[in-house]
């Protein structure tokens, strides 16, 4: 078991688009040793992104909290808004930005848990 609250990650992982990724629950031991899923709360300030990629093996949710964002699956273009739940298929590039004054904030969960050797980063 593990009980764990965002503001206890006092180390969050920074992307260099700016996207901050609170893991709150995973595969690493010290974030509960999960096989099946990962719990992150993802927070991408005003005018920033993730960056593209695709995940080999795991698919990807994404849930809505605040804000919006502006989607990009394969070749598709979405606005997800607080309360849309997005499903992101294994091997599906993506890609969120956040266009607009405000944080963009979501939860994102993977199954099986994520690792970092399953996300391909397309922007290097």
């Amino acid at each position: 078991m593990r009980l764990t609250r965002k503001e206890q990650i006092d180390k969050p992982f920074r992307s260099p688009t700016g996207e901050r990724v609170y893991e709150m629950l995973g595969a690493p031991k010290h974030i509960g040793g999960a096989n099946y899923h990962s719990f992150s709360h993802v927070v991408i300030p005003a005018g920033c992104s993730s960056r593209l990629h695709y995940h080999p093996i795991a698919e990807e949710t994404y849930y809505i909290l605040s804000g919006e964002g502006r989607m990009l699956v394969d070749d598709k273009e979405l606005k997800l808004l607080p309360g849309d739940a997005l499903l992101i298929h294994t091997l599906e590039k993506h890609q969120i930005f956040n266009d607009t004054d405000a944080d963009l904030e979501f939860i994102a969960v993977c199954a099986p848990a994520w690792t970092p050797d399953n996300s391909v980063y397309l922007d290097e």
